[in-house]
């Protein structure tokens, strides 16, 4: 038997720096915290911004703290062809080359050159999660869920480390294509 990791499900949404927050909202607005989420340190906020692409808008996304240092905003593939922004599957945070869109929040919009993508999945886990699951940051894995649909995910990145907890992150599309809900264990596959 593999070691086990829940889907967590992410909905489309937006990483932001303090400079684009201070546009969005104003310079001396605060992000509130709306829940906390399941990676230490980062929560959902009360924010929501409008993101606008060349064919149409997605509106009132929520913004995730806390603040990054450049503006990353994470789509499904269906979000893209819905608003016209080219796909782009890639590793949260390496926004190099990626597309760009415009933010619109109460007090202003920003035009982002760069920093859309579809996140690849990812799997989540401290350092003794790791260990335990016999892995390392930056591993490249399988997982299979069972079910219904049943499927096993290729091409699975192991995010490890002390800012890290046991989650494994898939976005709307992923998770709809395989009937999966939040909180179902897949298993890890080496």
């Amino acid at each position: 038997m593999g070691y086990k990791v829940p889907a967590g499900i992410s909905n489309k949404h937006v990483h932001v720096s303090k400079e684009d927050f201070e546009v969005l909202f104003g310079k001396d607005f605060e992000m509130t915290n709306f829940k906390d989420l399941s990676q230490p340190g980062q929560f959902a906020t009360d924010q929501k911004v409008d993101i606008i692409g060349p064919r149409g808008t997605l509106a009132n996304i929520r913004i995730l703290g806390p603040y990054r240092p450049q503006t990353q905003v994470e789509l499904s593939e269906t979000d893209c062809y819905t608003i016209g922004i080219p796909i782009d599957v890639r590793e949260s945070g390496k926004l190099a080359g990626t597309p760009g869109c415009t933010l619109k929040g109460p007090n202003g919009s920003v035009e982002l050159k760069e920093g859309v993508m579809v996140a690849l999945r990812h799997v989540h886990l401290s350092g003794p999660q790791a260990e335990e699951a016999g892995v390392k940051d930056g591993d490249i894995v399988k997982v299979k869920f069972d079910g219904p649909r049943g499927i096993t995910f290729d091409n699975v990145l192991i995010r490890a480390g002390e800012k890290h907890y046991r989650d494994m992150h898939l976005d709307t599309d992923e998770a709809n294509a395989a009937g999966l809900t939040n909180g179902q264990e897949g298993e890890i596959i080496k």
